[in-house]
C-alpha cells in the first residue's frame, strides 16, 4: 500500500484483541499476591475529620489495612491539589476521600470501606452557583488565553443596534463517565514502581508520580497499553493512582483500585455548570455590530478550573465590537475539570443558539446569517487564519440536508401528533500540537518498528501512526509495527484537546524520514540490531505560529417532537466538517460519529444537578444519568471538506476527536425551536420541559 496507506481507511490494529477480551486493561493485571482497595468518601461538603475508627473493618475476614489522614504515607506537596489525598484531616467536599481500605478481595474491601466509622467537624458550605454570586471574579488566564477580551465599545455598540438578542443560556453539571472506570494497578519492588493504570497520558502520570513520591522517574514504570475511554476525565493523574501506590507500598503487596461508578462524579472531574449571557446587536441586513459574551461557572476551592466557554465568540463570526469574558465562583464543590471540547461543547451551544434567536428576529435564513458574517481574520486576535473553510462546510450541508426546501416558519410541519423541524448549527475547535518524541527502527527483515509513548484511548492512534510512518518511509503498511502504552518508549505528550495525533504523528513522521534518509546512505545488509532514528518535535511543535489554527464544520439536524409525551426523536444528523488532511477515513468517520453522539446527549438527556444542601450530584450513576442508548441514535452521517493547509505539521492534519461535539446541541436546540415555536434555553431538552411549554400554550 505504499503512497496510500495515509488517508486509508484501515481497521484498528487492537480491534481484534479488544472484541475477543485479549486487551489487558488497568485493573485487569492480575498479579502475583494482588490485593484489592476501596475508598471511603467523604460524607459532609466541608469540614475536618476528627476521628476514624477502623475496628470493625479490621476484624473482617480478609482485610490488610486502613489507610486514613493519620497514618497513610506521606506524599511530597502535588501540583495538582486533588491529588493531596489522605494528607489531612480537611474535607474540601463532600466525597473527597477520607480513608481506603486493602483487602484480600475486592468483595472484601468494600465491606472494609463501608465498616469505617467516620466522626466529622463539619463547616458550614456554600454550593450555589448564581450570576450575582458575591465571590465570583474574573480570572487572569482561562487555558487557551486570556480570561477576557474586548475590543471596540461593546456596551454602546450593543445599545445602537437595529435589531438586538439579549439572552441567557444555562448548561448543566455534566460528567465523562467512559466504559473503563479510572483504575489503576500498582506494585513496588524495593524503590521501583510499576503502575498499570487508565490514563490518557503515560508521560505525565510518570513525572507526577516521581514528584510525589520523590522518585527519580527512571525508578517508575508506567503502562496504558489499553484505555477504555476518557474523555478528558483522564487526561491528568486521578486519585486512584496515587492511592493505589499509597496502598501498595503500605502492604508491601501491588494493589487494584477500580474507582465504582458512583464515586466517579465526585473524584475524576466534571464539566462546570454554565451560565452565559449572549447579547447579539445587528443592522438590518444582518451584518454584527456588537457580540457580547459572558459566561459565570464554578470551580472547587481545591484548584481553579474555568469552564472557558466564551472563547469561542472569538473565533466565529466578525464584528467590531466584541466582549468575551469569563467569571468563575469557587464553591464547595467537587473539582471540575476537562471534558470532550471543554469551553466550546457549552459556548458554541450558546452562542449557535443565540445565532438562530438573531436569525428569527431579522426574518434571515440562520446559514445565510452565518455566511454573512464570516471573518476574513481571527476577530479575538486579529491574526489571519491558516485556513478556514467554515462557509463551504455550511454550503455543502446545507445541500445534501435539503436545507433549501426548508419552510423557516416554526411548527410548519406536522406529523399527526409529531411536529418536525429542522436545525443548523457552525462548529469549531483550535489546533493544539504538543512536542513529542519518537523512534523508528529498520529490522533486518525488511520490517519496522515505531515507538512513542502515545495512549490511545480507543481512536485508533496505533493504526494512524503506522500510516503515518508508512508513508514517511514510503513502505508497506504491513511492514510497520507500533509500539504506544508505556513509559519506558519515547516520552509524548497525553491525548487531549484533540492533539494527540498531530503531536505523535509529527515526531513519528520526522523519526521515519530521518531513517529513511539513513537508509539510503547505507550499503549492504542491515546489521542484527537493525538501525534506529530519533525524532524531538521540540521547538518545532511548540513554536508560535503566527496563524490562527482552527477546524470548522456545520451541523444539521432534523427532529420529531411528540405533542402527546414530550419526547424529542432525532431523525437525521449530519456533521460535515474542515480539518485538514484526514489520516485515516474508517477512524475519523467514527471520531466525528462519536462525537455528535455525545453532543446528542448533551442536549436530550446528560444533565446533572448540585444538590446545595449536600454539596453533591444525585445523579451518580448510569441510571440516573442518561447517556444516549442505542434507540436514541439515528443514522448519523459524517463527512468532510478536502482541506490542504501548510501551516500545522508535516501530515497536514487537524485534531478531529473533539470538533464533532461542538455545535451538535446547538443544531437540535433549534430544531426543536423550528418543530415546537418555543425556544428552550436551558439543557437537556427532556420530555418535562417541553411538555409544560406545549401544556401551556393549550398546544398539546
Amino acid at each position: 500500500m505504499t503512497g496510500t496507506a495515509l488517508g486509508a481507511p484501515i481497521e484498528r490494529r487492537e480491534g481484534r484483541q479488544k472484541v475477543t477480551g485479549a486487551a489487558r486493561y488497568a485493573a485487569e493485571h492480575a498479579l502475583p499476591g494482588r490485593a484489592h482497595a476501596w475508598p471511603v468518601p467523604a460524607a459532609i461538603a466541608r469540614g475536618r475529620v476528627t476521628a476514624v475508627d477502623t475496628s470493625a473493618a479490621l476484624a473482617l475476614p480478609g482485610v490488610l489495612a486502613v489507610l486514613s489522614p493519620g497514618d497513610a504515607p506521606r506524599l511530597a506537596e502535588p501540583d495538582d491539589a486533588t491529588l493531596a489525598v489522605l494528607q489531612g484531616p480537611g474535607v474540601p467536599h463532600r466525597g473527597w476521600c477520607v480513608a481506603l481500605a486493602v483487602a484480600e478481595t475486592l468483595e472484601a474491601a468494600r465491606a472494609a470501606a463501608r465498616a469505617v466509622r467516620v466522626t466529622y467537624d463539619a463547616h458550614p458550605h456554600d454550593a450555589g452557583l448564581t450570576e450575582d454570586h458575591p465571590d465570583a471574579y474574573e480570572p487572569e488566564d482561562v487555558s487557551s488565553g486570556p480570561g477576557r477580551v474586548e475590543h471596540g465599545d461593546p456596551e454602546s455598540a450593543f445599545a445602537a443596534a437595529a435589531v438586538r438578542v439579549d439572552v441567557t443560556y444555562r448548561v448543566p453539571p455534566l460528567h465523562n463517565h467512559p466504559m473503563e472506570p479510572h483504575a489503576t494497578t500498582a506494585h513496588w519492588d524495593g524503590d521501583r514502581l510499576t503502575v498499570y493504570t487508565s490514563s490518557q497520558g503515560g508521560t505525565t502520570v510518570r513525572s507526577v508520580l516521581a514528584q510525589l513520591f520523590e522518585l527519580s522517574e527512571e525508578r517508575i514504570t508506567v503502562v496504558a497499553e489499553h484505555v477504555g475511554g476518557g474523555f478528558g476525565s483522564k487526561g491528568t493523574p486521578r486519585p486512584d493512582v496515587v492511592l493505589a501506590a499509597m496502598a501498595a507500598r503500605h502492604t508491601g503487596r501491588p494493589v487494584t483500585l477500580a474507582y465504582p461508578r458512583r464515586q466517579l462524579p465526585t473524584v475524576v472531574g466534571h464539566r462546570a455548570p454554565t451560565l452565559q449571557r449572549l447579547r447579539l446587536g445587528a443592522s438590518a441586513d444582518g451584518r454584527l455590530t456588537a457580540l457580547l459574551h459572558e459566561v459565570t461557572t464554578h470551580t472547587s476551592r481545591v484548584k481553579e478550573f474555568v469552564e472557558q466557554a466564551a472563547v469561542v465568540s472569538r473565533v466565529m463570526y466578525a464584528t467590531p465590537a466584541l466582549r468575551s469574558s469569563h467569571r468563575v465562583v469557587p464553591l464547595d464543590v467537587p473539582s471540575p475539570s476537562w471534558m470532550r471540547a471543554p469551553g466550546e461543547a457549552p459556548g458554541m451551544y450558546a452562542l449557535e443558539s443565540a445565532v438562530d434567536e438573531l436569525a428569527h428576529a431579522l426574518g434571515m435564513d440562520p446559514v445565510d446569517l452565518r455566511i454573512r458574517n464570516e471573518p476574513d481574520r481571527e476577530p479575538g486576535s486579529g491574526d489571519p487564519f491558516s485556513s478556514r473553510h467554515a462557509v463551504e462546510c455550511l454550503r455543502e450541508g446545507a445541500r445534501r440536508f435539503g436545507w433549501a426546501d426548508r419552510d423557516p416558519r416554526p411548527r410548519s410541519r406536522h406529523e399527526g401528533p409529531l411536529l418536525i423541524g429542522t436545525g443548523v448549527a457552525a462548529a469549531t475547535y483550535p489546533v493544539q500540537i504538543a512536542p513529542s518524541t519518537a523512534t523508528a527502527q529498520a529490522l533486518p527483515d525488511g520490517t519496522f518498528v515505531v515507538r512513542t509513548n502515545a495512549a490511545d484511548i480507543g481512536t485508533g492512534a496505533r493504526t494512524v501512526l503506522a500510516q503515518v510512518a508508512a508513508d514517511a518511509l514510503g513502505v508497506p503498511l504491513d511492514r510497520v509495527r507500533t509500539e504506544v502504552g508505556h513509559s519506558d518508549l519515547p516520552p509524548a505528550p497525553l491525548a487531549g484537546g484533540s492533539s494527540g495525533t498531530a503531536s505523535w504523528g509529527w515526531a513519528v513522521h520526522e523519526a521515519c524520514a530521518e531513517l529513511a534518509s539513513r537508509l539510503a546512505a547505507h550499503p549492504g545488509p542491515l546489521p542484527s540490531e537493525g538501525i534506529e532514528a530519533r525524532a524531538d518535535t521540540t521547538g518545532k511543535a511548540d513554536a508560535d505560529s503566527p496563524y490562527a489554527r482552527h477546524a470548522f464544520g456545520a451541523h444539521f439536524a432534523e427532529v420529531a417532537v411528540d405533542t402527546i409525551t414530550g419526547e424529542t426523536r432525532v431523525r437525521r444528523l449530519l456533521g460535515i466538517f474542515a480539518a485538514g488532511r484526514i489520516l485515516n477515513a474508517r477512524t475519523a468517520r467514527s471520531q466525528f460519529v462519536g462525537a455528535m453522539t455525545m453532543g446528542l446527549g448533551m442536549a436530550l438527556t446528560e444533565r446533572s444537578t448540585v444538590d446545595s444542601a449536600f454539596g453533591d450530584f444525585t445523579e451518580a450513576d448510569l441510571a440516573s444519568y442518561h447517556v444516549p442508548a442505542h434507540a436514541d441514535v439515528p443514522d448519523i452521517e459524517a463527512d468532510w471538506i478536502d482541506e490542504d493547509d501548510p501551516h500545522l505539521n508535516p501530515m497536514g492534519s487537524k485534531g478531529i476527536g473533539e470538533i464533532g461535539i461542538v455545535g451538535t446541541a446547538a443544531a437540535l436546540g433549534n430544531a426543536v425551536h423550528h418543530a415546537t415555536g418555543f425556544r428552550f434555553r436551558e439543557l437537556p431538552l427532556t420530555p418535562d420541559r417541553i411538555l409544560t411549554a406545549l401544556l401551556s400554550e393549550g398546544r398539546r
